[in-house]
């Protein structure tokens, strides 16, 4: 049975822009930042940031220059997002 699919970009683009998913990310974002403040040493300042491109997106930061080690030794952006229910891959080429 063929069934006739158009893909509706222009919908799925305000569909990814919309306030709910906006909230949705930024919770989740919440979440992961809370998980890395439990793993660094205390006074550690860790931020999130959203941001809106051709979709709605977070990033979370930590605010000290022992970041990148502590990512490389103990995985703790790594492991935060894991634990906040996100599939974490390796980036590949």
């Amino acid at each position: 049975m063929l069934i006739d699919f158009r893909l509706d970009r222009r919908g799925v683009e305000e569909a990814l822009k919309a306030e709910p998913v906006r909230d949705l990310i930024e919770a989740k974002a919440q979440e992961v930042a809370a998980g890395v403040t439990a793993q660094v040493p205390p006074g550690v300042e860790v931020k999130v940031e959203t941001y809106t491109t051709d979709r709605a997106a977070a990033v979370v930061l930590i605010k000290d220059v022992r970041a990148m080690a502590w990512q490389a030794r103990d995985g703790v952006l790594t492991r935060a997002a894991s634990s906040a229910g996100l599939e974490v891959r390796a980036w590949q080429r």
